[in-house]
């Protein structure tokens, strides 16, 4: 790669793909299907194991490192949750890196000499010790890189420490079986990587893989590994918690709205009744009033009607004292 487009790559990762102002040049967003997950959280087996002897060639989905950026930008605003899937991947890729290596171990017990437990055990302390020292001359020549001289002798001296025990495990190792079968070489499955180990491996063999980019890359794969599913267990516990949350203020909510409900029913209720009692107290009012008019208009009927006999009986009385009068005179007058 030319320095040109190292630094492009490099403004890509540190800006994201709108780094020059155009949006548009980059018509793929982070979130897209086809953007590989695990690479824009840094996890991709097919980046960390590039250039091993397991390389796994080219990611079948989109690796951009602009992206990257996108994503990291992203997420500092809002929860995207892409932990979930690249958990997925690594869990996928893991299970059949595991189950290659059982069926290493099962060719191995195949077409190695059989031997007793004792020895077996025996044999499986050499291999640990063997381990142990490729893990610190490993650590010692990073920290020698590093320029922590002080700290790397230091780890030099426990190697030693783990040789001489390893002298004596080999020791014991050669007493309990017979010198035929102890020159032959003891082959063992890496736990961590399915790499062949040999017991009778030097220490540059034993630090070469321990120190390796494939035994360092699928450290760095389970490790990650390890911290997903850390991560994605926080948060849907966080999520469930949330939804429950919501759930209970919406179960209060609706109480509310019911005892709201109820209580509104019941002033329309009482409001109904009141209501009601109105409309029969006026009704009543103007029954009464109806009542007294009726008996005002019947008192004033009868008082008429006594006043028109009396009037009429004066009349007649007065006609028949005129009468009487009348004939008196003509008496007279005959």
């Amino acid at each position: 790669m030319s320095a040109q487009a190292q630094m492009r790559a490099l403004l890509d990762q540190l800006m994201g793909t709108a780094r020059d102002g155009d949006e548009t040049r980059q018509r793929v967003k982070f979130t897209d299907e086809r953007v590989c997950k695990s690479h824009l959280l840094d996890c991709c087996p097919h980046d960390i194991l590039a250039g091993t002897r397991m390389d796994l060639g080219e990611c079948t989905k989109i690796h951009d490192l602009a992206l990257r950026a996108d994503y990291e930008i992203a997420s500092k605003e809002r929860d995207l949750f892409f932990e979930l899937d690249a958990m997925d991947h690594l869990e996928s890729f893991i299970a059949e890196c595991d189950r290659r290596t059982e069926l290493a171990k099962k060719r191995l017990a195949e077409t190695q000499e059989e031997i007793s437990a004792e020895v077996a055990a025996k044999a499986e302390k050499v291999h640990e010790l063997n381990e142990d020292i490729g893990k610190l001359l490993a650590k010692a020549e990073q920290l020698g890189a590093e320029g922590n001289v002080d700290e790397s002798q230091k780890i030099l001296m426990e190697v030693e420490k783990v040789r001489a025990k390893k002298k004596e495990a080999e020791e014991e190792y050669r007493n309990s079986m017979p010198a035929s079968s102890f020159q032959q070489q003891k082959l063992r499955v890496c736990e961590v990587c399915s790499a062949y180990l040999g017991l009778h491996d030097n220490d540059r063999r034993l630090a070469d893989h321990f120190g390796g980019k494939l035994h360092l890359g699928f450290i760095q794969i389970r490790e990650k590994l390890d911290q997903l599913r850390k991560t994605v267990a926080e948060k849907q516990e966080k999520r469930n918690q949330d939804r429950l949350r919501r759930r209970e203020e919406r179960e209060r909510e609706e109480r509310t709205g019911q005892r709201s409900g109820s209580r509104n029913r019941d002033r329309r209720r009482s409001r109904s009744r009141e209501r009601r009692r109105r409309r029969s107290r006026s009704i009543s009012r103007e029954k009464r009033k109806s009542r007294s008019k009726s008996r005002e208009r019947e008192r004033h009927r009868r008082h008429r009607s006594r006043s028109g006999s009396h009037s009429r009986g004066h009349r007649r009385g007065s006609r028949d004292r005129t009468s009487k009068h009348k004939k008196e005179v003509w008496t007279i007058r005959k």
